[in-house]
């Protein structure tokens, strides 16, 4: 088969494609989950809290595609990186999917009795359903920034050696944190687009606004601490990047500050932190000046620049490893062969632009403002 890229742009075409479904997951279902979060204690009432529910209802199952997305995309296009990563996390990527899995269970089953204890419980569900996996998400970039304690034999098996306590160091929960604001910001622009003018939607203009400041401080702080802490892990050496997907092959180092440097040699890269710093601003300037759209486009210029600044920033690696930096996987020794990820290129060029046309057009359709009468009327509302 002739392939008409070479292996190494193949290598940085799906390393690009990973970011945008990572990108594409956090602003779309990125609102779901912030909303969830945000659903106790916006909604006052039980009119209220059902308003925020449906706000969300008809498309966070379309959204949260994105994510089975991400990790079929990790899982074909970058082998070492799944097998490391789903095995090292594999606790924390159980608590995010147990919390996945109450937001369908409490979407279905809380106003199937009246009962108030019932339906609080429920709303707590799926608060834990919204929260839970935007701080482990947050985590895990944050120990993923750090580098993950594996290594690799001589035969390319991984071992993981950490725990599960140790996942959760000062600078993780920093990430977490600035993830959760994240979120919670996003989750209120889209509160803010879909409720009606009223006192749920003014408290989630209220929430959001405190999301937005805590996002910009503490993403500062992050840029701060990557600057002058004790972070970052550099190639001693050239590396091939049509070489074959061998990690033992590169040899990598410690450096302190090493995240940083891109931005020197690539000076364009400085708009993702640009964005991620500007965006909460606009957010919260938006929610002042009442203007709805602009609410919505500061969190998501927030969610794209946040995430693509941690790509740019560790580009190439992927994921360092903290205990054997030879181990370190790179978008040039963890991919897939050439000829998998050239195939998996004509797939994703065919279907994705129906995704995302499929997408816009269900958006449109069931795009407007959820009101306290139609939930109050209508059947088919949750």
């Amino acid at each position: 088969m002739s392939i008409p890229f070479d292996y190494e742009t193949m290598r940085l075409i799906w390393w690009t494609l990973m970011g945008v479904l990572l990108i594409g997951f956090a602003l779309t279902d990125g609102f779901d989950l912030g909303s969830a979060a945000l659903m106790p204690f916006v909604g006052r009432t039980d009119a209220e809290r059902r308003m925020v529910i449906n706000a969300i209802g008809p498309t966070w199952e379309g959204n949260q595609v994105w994510f089975i997305l991400g990790g079929g995309a990790i899982f074909a296009a970058w082998p070492f990186v799944y097998a490391v990563s789903f095995s090292g996390f594999y606790i924390a990527m159980f608590l995010v999917l147990s919390a996945f899995i109450l937001r369908p269970v409490g979407f279905k089953y809380r106003s199937k009795r009246p009962d108030p204890a019932w339906r609080s419980r429920w709303d707590w569900a799926l608060f834990v359903g919204g929260f839970v996996p935007s701080l482990v998400f947050g985590v895990a970039i944050g120990n993923v920034l750090l580098g993950v304690p594996f290594r690799l034999d001589s035969d390319l098996r991984s071992f993981y050696e950490g725990t599960l306590l140790g996942l959760f160091t000062p600078f993780a929960l920093l990430c977490g944190v600035v993830s959760v604001a994240m979120i919670v910001l996003h989750g209120a622009g889209w509160l803010t687009l879909k409720l009606e003018h009223g006192p749920a939607r003014d408290r989630a203009q209220a929430y959001g606004q405190v999301a937005a400041l805590v996002a910009f401080a503490l993403y500062a702080v992050g840029g701060l601490w990557l600057a002058m802490g004790d972070i970052g892990y550099a190639l001693v050496g050239a590396v091939d990047p049509q070489g074959a997907s061998n990690p033992r092959l590169a040899v990598s180092v410690h450096a302190p500050g090493a995240w940083l440097t891109n931005y020197s040699a690539y000076p364009w890269m400085v708009l993702a932190p640009l964005l991620g710093l500007t965006g909460p601003l606009v957010a919260f300037f938006g929610i002042r000046g009442r203007k709805d759209t602009l609410v919505f486009a500061g969190s998501s210029m927030a969610n794209l620049g946040i995430i693509a600044s941690v790509g740019l920033s560790m580009f190439p690696y992927i994921l360092p490893s903290s205990i054997d930096a030879r181990s370190s996987l790179l978008a040039w020794n963890a991919s897939s062969s050439h000829t998998t990820l050239f195939i998996m290129l004509l797939v994703t060029v065919i279907l994705l632009p129906i995704v995302l046309l499929y997408t816009a057009w269900a958006y449109k359709v069931m795009f407007g403002r959820v009101t306290q009468h139609e939930v109050g009327m209508n059947p088919d509302f949750y």
